[in-house]
């Protein structure tokens, strides 16, 4: 299974469909979407060409391949905007070899572990910035950064995994 991650959107749709152009050209399965898709939030400014009506627009074109989790910006009223559910606070998606725990990384995260099994991989954003790595005990973190916003000095980025590996991508 091809799985594409994105997380942050925040209402861009420019960003997005320059992502959802990228990831057309990888080829996927599921298209995962970790949050934060609609709303900018409190602690960013009005991000360029903010349009939330038209990011819902895109994915909902999209609703047949979409698996999504709530982010600390998404409210009861984006739900309304959208014809896939997206209000959990995580989902796990079984792909083969690998199950991935998914969750926007503001409840669940490196320092706030949900009781995973080894092997599993901890899938959030919420930071804008990407990441993968495996601790300790066993677990993976993924974070694919984020598609309009990004921070750290990193990149606007999304995450892919092909049936085997784990990459970040930027756009």
């Amino acid at each position: 299974m091809k799985i594409v991650f994105m997380s942050d959107i925040h209402g861009v749709p420019s960003a997005l469909q320059a992502a959802l152009a990228s990831a057309d050209a990888l080829g996927y399965d599921r298209l995962v979407l970790l949050g934060d898709l609609l709303y900018h939030g409190p602690r960013n400014g009005v991000p360029n060409f903010y349009d939330p009506v038209e990011v819902a627009a895109i994915l909902n074109e999209r609703k047949d391949r979409i698996v999504a989790v709530r982010g600390n910006c998404d409210a009861e009223v984006d739900q309304m905007m959208f014809e896939f559910p997206m209000m959990a606070d995580y989902a796990v998606l079984d792909a083969g070899a690998e199950k991935f725990f998914l969750t926007h990384g503001h409840l669940w995260n490196e320092w706030q572990l949900p009781p995973l099994g080894m092997g599993t991989v901890l899938v959030h954003g919420h930071t804008h910035v990407p990441e993968l790595k495996k601790l300790d005990c066993g677990i993976s973190i993924f974070n694919p950064g984020s598609v309009s916003l990004p921070k750290g000095g990193s990149s606007r980025s999304f995450g892919y995994f092909d049936g085997s590996t784990l990459k970040h991508y930027t756009i």
